[in-house]
């Protein structure tokens, strides 16, 4: 279970679009997830269109009336999307927790025991550094920090990663954070300045993907909904499913079991037999030239859209091949290269998918 904040003490930079959009656009994925609205504003929980007497606010204090635990608050959004809401009265919990040992781990004690099968947790952090934020970070092991591309959002960028140095120096808890560049206006050419300059400083901790100013956004959360229920093939779903697809990329791969005599032995007559019981299977070879890519993945129907080391690509002279065992059909694919998904650019024979892009299709005869 990967347990991600979204964080930035500066208001009006995507935190709670980002924290909405990338838990549904993970959930299309067919990752289950919990969006966990730990903002006093509850802005996460409205723009769902979320009412509830019971909220986090019930879980983390210990003097609250009503004692529950956190899969007692949990309310469905999705198929695959759950939530956890918030409410105003959350603003207390500050100074109930003043003066109690161990404040900063209240959140990351309960996630400890929560015994519930998500892949991922995002929590929505308040657009300050206290307690709540501090609690947030120390419950994760990575962090989003949505930025404009503006000079004042650069200035609360340095502050946020303050904090994190700080948890990691003071609480021993190590996180890594990336940089997300969110309402980017392409019209403008300041932004393209700024996005320079945040390149400059955080190069190799930034998203490869951007979001873009989209009204449809906005929209979306006006009438309670995430964009995917509310425009699927507007530009902002397709940003937030472009960096859910980035964030799937970079999950962790069981390592592989020791090698073992008897049972490789067992492996060889297995596929032995199935070659030799399952002769309409044929060896298909896909390949991408692109020389400068660093990695390159093959993804499609045939693999549950699964981005592992068994869909891992392998690089000759510029050349990415993978070969792939299949039954006769129809099958959509896409290759994904540093991150970005795209269509094969050697195969003409393409679909629209349900987010409005390009899959390729291959067909397999008998």
């Amino acid at each position: 279970m990967r347990v991600i904040s979204i964080a930035n003490q500066k208001g009006g930079c995507g935190k709670t679009t980002t924290s909405i959009n990338l838990a549904a656009a993970l959930a299309t994925n067919k990752r289950k997830v919990l969006l966990i609205d730990l903002d006093p504003q509850a802005h996460a929980t409205s723009g769902l269109n979320i009412n509830s007497d019971l909220s986090i606010y019930n879980v983390l204090s210990k003097i609250v009336h009503k004692k529950c635990r956190l899969e007692e608050i949990i309310r469905n959004i999705d198929v695959n999307f759950d939530i956890a809401p918030s409410s105003l009265i959350l603003s207390t919990l500050e100074q109930e927790l003043s003066g109690e040992i161990g404040r900063e781990s209240r959140l990351s004690d309960i996630l400890a025991g929560f015994k519930a099968n998500y892949d991922y947790i995002i929590i929505d952090c308040p657009p300050n550094l206290g307690i709540l934020t501090v609690n947030a970070i120390r419950s994760s092991r990575e962090i989003i920090i949505p930025v404009e591309a503006s000079r004042f959002s650069m200035e609360g960028l340095s502050q946020i990663t303050s904090v994190i140095e700080l948890v990691r120096d003071r609480l021993n808890h190590d996180v890594d954070f990336r940089v997300l560049v969110t309402n980017f206006d392409s019209r403008l050419q300041h932004s393209f300045k700024m996005l320079d300059k945040i390149k400059s400083s955080y190069k190799n901790r930034m998203f490869s993907n951007i979001i873009h100013v989209n009204v449809k956004l906005k929209e979306a959360q006006n009438e309670g909904l995430h964009v995917f229920g509310y425009d699927k093939y507007c530009r902002g779903a397709k940003d937030y499913f472009s960096l859910s697809r980035e964030i799937i990329i970079q999950e962790t791969v069981p390592p592989e079991t020791e090698s073992n005599p008897e049972v490789e032995k067992l492996e060889k007559r297995m596929n032995q037999i199935l070659k030799e019981t399952l002769p309409k299977i044929k060896e298909i070879t896909l390949s991408l030239n692109a020389p400068e890519a660093k990695e390159v993945y093959l993804a499609g129907e045939f693999n549950g859209w699964k981005l592992d080391e068994n869909s891992r690509m392998e690089k000759t002279n510029g050349l990415w091949s993978k070969s792939i065992n299949l039954d006769s059909g129809k099958y959509r694919y896409r290759f994904v290269i540093d991150g970005n998904w795209s269509e094969d650019p050697g195969n003409p024979l393409k679909q629209v998918n349900p987010y409005g892009t390009m899959d390729s299709l291959l067909e397999v005869k008998k």
